[in-house]
């Protein structure tokens, strides 16, 4: 989309001929890599990660080779959902990815810090290019379905990550907040400016269910999302209840190991590509 002036002008009103807006980057030569899904989230602590570790487990179950990138250069959290430990390791000429128990190939900021609780104190235009460098530097091998854990938020570093990966869809996750709707929308509208898909929402934390009685106790309140969705035209794909073993699996490093039913209903979406 072009820039326009405050008159509402863009620079082609003018007559003047702007370069096409294509920076999308390849992957390396000995890569390979099929469909590639962004889970988006409007600001942090919706469970974007939880999300993106869910979907990857899923396909990989269903058969698929499938892959995660952690997107979220200053706050990486897959390396400890999967229980990763080990730093990366390379040829001289490109990095490998972890590779957990079930196959799932990762690439997180934790393996190339020095411990887990190190932090990430690094300037905006060097995070975007840890990021482009997880897409080109390593060596992702014959991937069918790569999910990508996008930084939070719509400034630059996820500008980067919209603009430079050759997405194939992103898939919003969202909370039942009312605040957190009015954030879903920015992000489903930076999507549309940048031509990007968005495959649907899905709303975690949707609901408490009692383990006594069977009753649905919304915690955070009335669901937003149905509105939201009805509003752009998107599908609900799914709606999460809270559930105390999520956290635990995921503290243990044994994500792959739960099963979700919201998620398959998700992933037959991602199929559907």
């Amino acid at each position: 989309m072009s820039e326009r002036n405050a008159k509402g002008k863009a620079p082609e009103d003018y007559g003047i001929r702007m370069p096409k807006n294509d920076f999308h980057i390849e992957p390396n030569e000995r890569s390979t890599i099929r469909r590639i899904i962004g889970v988006v989230s409007g600001k942090g602590g919706v469970g974007k990660s939880f999300v993106t570790s869910m979907l990857a487990s899923e396909m990989q179950r269903r058969g698929y080779r499938t892959a995660v990138l952690d997107g979220d250069i200053t706050g990486p959290s897959q390396g400890k959902a999967f229980g990763i430990t080990e730093s990366a390791m390379g040829d001289g000429t490109l990095i490998f990815p972890a590779v957990t128990k079930t196959g799932i190939q990762v690439m997180t900021t934790n393996m190339i810090l020095d411990s887990d609780d190190t932090p990430v104190i690094w300037r905006g235009p060097m995070v975007a290019n840890i990021l482009k460098q997880f897409y080109t530097d390593v060596y992702w091998d014959d991937v069918d379905y790569m999910f990508v854990d996008m930084p939070p938020g719509t400034s630059d570093v996820p500008l980067t990550a919209f603009q430079s990966l050759p997405l194939d869809g992103i898939v919003v996750v969202t909370s039942p907040q009312e605040l957190v709707s009015m954030v879903v929308e920015k992000a489903i509208n930076m999507a549309s400016k940048m031509n990007i898909r968005v495959l649907g929402l899905i709303e975690n934390m949707s609901y408490v269910r009692c383990p006594g009685c069977g009753e649905i106790i919304k915690v955070f309140g009335e669901s937003h999302i149905c509105e939201t969705a009805e509003k752009y035209g998107l599908p609900v794909l799914a709606q999460i209840p809270l559930n105390p073993a999520i956290a635990s699996a995921a503290d243990a490093g044994t994500i792959e190991d739960l099963k979700i039913e919201e998620i398959a209903g998700a992933c037959d979406s991602v199929e559907n590509l």
